[in-house]
C-alpha cells in the first residue's frame, strides 16, 4: 500500500499469514503481496477476506486485487502490445481492475483514441501503452476509474515481470 494508506509491507506481509496464507511474501513498497493459498474458494472470496483483514487490522478500507498464476500467465500470453515494433517495457503499464467490467463500461472508453498512446481492455486487465512514456498520457489510472466507474491499480510493466517471476518459484 502507498500513498495515503501507507502499510509498512513487513506489517501487511504478517497479516496474510495470520490470515492463513503461506509463504507471504512482498514486493516493494508497492502493496504486491505474492501469497500461497489452500482456500479453494473463488478469487472474490479470498479478495473479501484480505479486504476485510486489511479494515480490521490497519483501519483502512481498500480494495484488493488478487491474480493467480494461471491469470498472470494469460497476460503476459494475452498481452497486445508486446510485438509493437520497437516495444519499450518502460512504456508498458497495465490497470488491474477490483471487477470485470461490463459491456457498458467499456463502451464508455472503448472509442477514445490519444495517439500515440494506445491501451486495450481484455478481461478484467486495461493494457496501456505509451511510446513516448507516461508523462503526458491521458491513459491513466484515475481517467478510466472515472470514466468507466470501475476500481483499479496500475503496475509497470517491469513491476509486473518482476511479480511473476518471483510467484513462479513460489
Amino acid at each position: 500500500m502507498t500513498g495515503h494508506n501507507s502499510i509498512k509491507m513487513a506489517d501487511l506481509s504478517v497479516l496474510y499469514k495470520n490470515l492463513g496464507f503461506s509463504d507471504a511474501e512482498t514486493y516493494i513498497q508497492s502493496g504486491n503481496v505474492i501469497f500461497i493459498s489452500d482456500d479453494t474458494g473463488a478469487s472474490a472470496d479470498i479478495e473479501e477476506k484480505i479486504e476485510k483483514g486489511i479494515l480490521d487490522r490497519f483501519s483502512y478500507n481498500v480494495p484488493v486485487m488478487i491474480r493467480t498464476l494461471p491469470e498472470m500467465e494469460y497476460l503476459f500470453s494475452s498481452n497486445p502490445f508486446l510485438k509493437e515494433e520497437r516495444f519499450d517495457p518502460a512504456k508498458m503499464a497495465v490497470i488491474f481492475l477490483h471487477k470485470m467490467p461490463s459491456d457498458a463500461h467499456i463502451k464508455k472508453v472503448i472509442n477514445i483514441d490519444y495517439p500515440p498512446d494506445k491501451f486495450k481492455i481484455i478481461g478484467k486487465e486495461i493494457f496501456i501503452y505509451c511510446p513516448n512514456g507516461f508523462g503526458r498520457t491521458k491513459l491513466y489510472t484515475n481517467f478510466f476509474e472515472k470514466k468507466m466507474d470501475v476500481i483499479g491499480t496500475a503496475r509497470n510493466w517491469k513491476t509486473i515481470t518482476t511479480i511473476f517471476d518471483l510467484a513462479t518459484k513460489k
